[in-house]
């Protein structure tokens, strides 16, 4: 194999990695669920909102507060609370991303269709 085409055959390998990982309208069945009882939540980078677990598992609603989501209300409404997580699958695994958020049964936040 020639020397040009080893490094084309690597930025290849890793476009399709890094596409694979790209997270684009999850919908429930791309997703896997999980109950976590809610530690803390705080802004994360790119105005993310971050839900920490108190064994220190986070996980976060991607540009949450661009979204319209309120810290505080979130905080008075989820703290110590068990919510359930639609967590988005890539080809890498499970996710930190959280594509729904409820409380017993409501919908605090939501990426279905």
């Amino acid at each position: 194999m020639s020397s040009t085409i080893k490094p084309l055959i690597a930025l290849l390998v890793l476009a399709l990695t890094a596409s694979s990982c790209i997270i684009h309208n999850p919908q429930p069945e791309d997703c896997e669920q999980k109950q976590i009882v809610v530690q803390s939540i705080t802004e994360g980078s790119a105005y993310d909102i971050v839900f920490t677990e108190a064994n220190g598992d986070f996980y976060y609603i991607n540009r949450g507060l661009e979204q319209g989501l309120d810290l505080t209300q979130l905080q008075d409404k989820l703290l110590n609370k068990k919510v359930n997580l639609h967590l988005a699958k890539t080809m890498a695994g499970t996710s930190n991303h959280i594509a729904q958020l409820t409380l017993d049964g409501s919908i605090v936040f939501t990426e279905f269709d």
